[in-house]
């Protein structure tokens, strides 16, 4: 990715999601110089990560060599712009030894710099992503950032098992019942509605009075 389109994402997550720069050379060279400013606002505002020892040059194999940490630190890889050998697609490479999803931004097709991601997503190896949010959908575990109200209620029945929703939906709301006419409206033992309640009472869903049991209320 260019110097404008760094400072684009650098920009847009703002202090939600930092920046971090993996560093072919040490943590304190600033490289490529053109991008010095780039760099000094990602140290200031995000982090600086590197494997080679400050004052430490940034040759041709630690920038191959530091491409399997950029892979390594994202739940995602995401390719904005590939020629046909390139950096990035070596990335990608360390991306899908460890298993991370891969995603590319289709480009022109007349240039050279969107002929890598063309070709990870004819090959299948990269899925098509436009936006930001293609991308989260990617790493955010399912319905993950999702309003609560889209999730639905809970249902008192929801985690229990067969016989202690048949327990359950055989307790009176307001008188007690015995063990044995809980047992003969669930058609259970009562041995099997003994063990049922147990479970409902620590569940806080049946209460036990003086006359039997009952369902609880939602205040008890």
């Amino acid at each position: 990715m260019d110097a404008q389109a760094h400072r684009a994402a650098l920009a847009s997550t703002g202090s939600a999601l930092p920046t971090i720069a993996v560093m072919a050379g040490g943590a304190d060279r600033y490289y490529p110089s053109g991008n010095e400013e780039l760099l000094r606002a990602v140290a200031r505002r995000g982090l600086m990560v590197s494997e080679v020892p400050p004052g430490g040059a940034p040759t041709r194999h630690r920038f191959l060599r530091r491409n399997r940490l950029i892979a390594a630190l994202g739940g995602v890889t995401i390719v904005v712009e590939a020629q046909a050998r390139s950096g990035a697609l070596s990335t990608v490479n360390h991306a899908a030894e460890i298993g991370r999803l891969i995603g590319a931004v289709p480009g022109p097709v007349y240039s050279v710099n969107s002929v890598g991601c063309h070709r990870l997503l004819r090959n299948g190896a990269a899925v098509c992503v436009t936006d930001a949010k293609e991308v989260w959908e990617l790493v955010a575990p399912m319905g993950e950032g999702l309003p609560d109200d889209d999730r639905g209620r809970k249902a008192v029945h929801d985690g229990l098992s067969i016989e202690d929703v048949l327990v359950l939906d055989s307790l009176p709301l307001r008188s007690g019942a015995s063990v044995d006419s809980i047992a003969t409206v669930a058609g259970l033992s009562p041995g099997q509605v003994r063990a049922g309640l147990g479970r409902l009472q620590l569940e806080g869903l049946c209460a036990r009075s003086g006359d039997g049991w009952r369902r609880a209320k939602e205040d008890e």
